[in-house]
């Protein structure tokens, strides 16, 4: 039995770092998302390593621990805290373990491919380009390939790519080796949506040389941004000014058919030592230099935070991940028209935008017309 029966996965990538023939692909699909491809069938053996490892086929989490400790925590480097998305935690854990001679498999946006990546840093400095989110889904295949499993490393990534990497290193009994981090994941949008923006975004500022999501130029609680710096100019675009990014991937319109249907690592459901993202909510509400939620879910990750240069303030699950998502996505009753838009390749990324503005102006429509009916007794359907 092989993986190539699979489609519509995780595209996490696992399967091809553990298949001793090196016989399976991470390609993208139709709709832009990595799934596996067995390349040559003739060569495969039928081991069931790709199977063994995979998430999206194996139920459950591949972590069993009743070990909660959660926190709200942030860098106690204000340089860092200011360059990160939230409070600077994963910086700092990498840090440390990159201090204590661990290696760290994370994640970096290539310009000249324009896509994210997972790649092998071994000095703080090599580790400075995984700071900040990136909201795009990451090719983990060439990062995963070049981990030694004898040597130590800190894992980072998607909930469902750091469940299938524990079900790798449990596989080879190296899991003693390993600190994985995931973090509270919205889910991933289509590739193809990113390269319709990188197509607009080059027509902004040129070709680009550099991409930053999620910074506080003014203030953590208005963070959703993307920063585009091309060959011919600078752009800082926001959520909250209209940024056509953030509209469709928080608009839920273009995920991973996994994230919709098949996503079991929502809210407190992890296979990572430790997890981490944004503190939303009351409790830090009047703070805009960024506070990490952070939960240790082993042993291991609760030692590992305490050796960071952190502070770290213990609070009930509840409020540690306040804000974030219970369950998965609903899919948007537009999101078939900006499927057609996105997968048409003449079409234009402003395109799908105008799908979601026509959806809200007759979501308006019917709001206003039923409150004028309740007005004189109607009921609207």
């Amino acid at each position: 039995m092989n993986i190539a029966y699979i489609h519509d996965c995780y595209g996490c990538g696992v399967c091809a770092t553990a298949c001793p023939k090196s016989v399976i692909e991470i390609r993208l699909n139709a709709d832009g998302f990595y799934e596996p491809l067995v390349a040559d069938k003739t060569i495969c053996t039928d081991c069931g390593l790709c199977v063994d490892v995979c998430s999206y086929v194996n139920e459950g989490l591949s972590l069993k621990s009743n070990f909660v400790k959660s926190y709200a925590a942030w860098s106690n480097d204000n340089n860092v805290r200011y360059k990160c998305s939230s409070g600077g935690v994963g910086f700092e854990i990498g840090r440390t373990l990159i201090q204590q001679g661990y290696k760290v498999c994370g994640v970096r946006y290539n310009t000249a491919i324009n896509m994210a990546e997972h790649y092998i840093a071994t000095t703080v400095e090599e580790l400075i380009p995984s700071i900040g989110s990136k909201y795009i889904q990451s090719y983990t295949v060439d990062g995963f390939k070049a981990i030694h499993r004898k040597e130590k490393y800190l894992v980072t990534g998607t909930p469902c790519q750091i469940d299938s990497f524990r079900r790798y290193v449990q596989k080879f009994r190296q899991e003693d080796n390993f600190v994985l981090l995931d973090f509270f994941c919205h889910g991933v949008p289509s590739m193809l949506m990113w390269r319709k923006y990188v197509a607009w975004a080059s027509e902004q500022v040129g070709k680009l040389t550099y991409v930053s999501w999620r910074n506080k130029f003014t203030g953590w609680h208005d963070s959703w941004a993307i920063s585009i710096k091309g060959k011919k100019k600078f752009l800082h675009l926001r959520l909250s000014q209209g940024d056509i990014f953030y509209r469709l991937f928080l608009n839920d319109c273009c995920l991973g058919k996994a994230c919709y249907e098949h996503c079991k690592f929502k809210y407190n459901h992890s296979s990572a030592d430790i997890r981490i993202g944004d503190l939303w909510g009351d409790t830090y509400k009047g703070d805009e230099d960024g506070v990490n939620a952070v939960v240790a879910f082993t042993e291991k990750g609760d030692t590992v935070l305490h050796q960071c240069n952190c502070t770290l303030v213990e609070h009930p699950f509840e409020v540690v991940a306040e804000g974030q998502m219970k369950t998965s996505p609903d899919i948007p009753p537009y999101a078939k028209d900006i499927w057609e838009v996105l997968r048409d390749e003449s079409a234009t990324i402003t395109q799908a935008i105008s799908v979601i503005d026509k959806h809200e102006r007759a979501e308006r429509w019917k709001r206003r017309v039923s409150r004028l009916l309740q007005m004189v007794g109607i009921r609207y359907k």
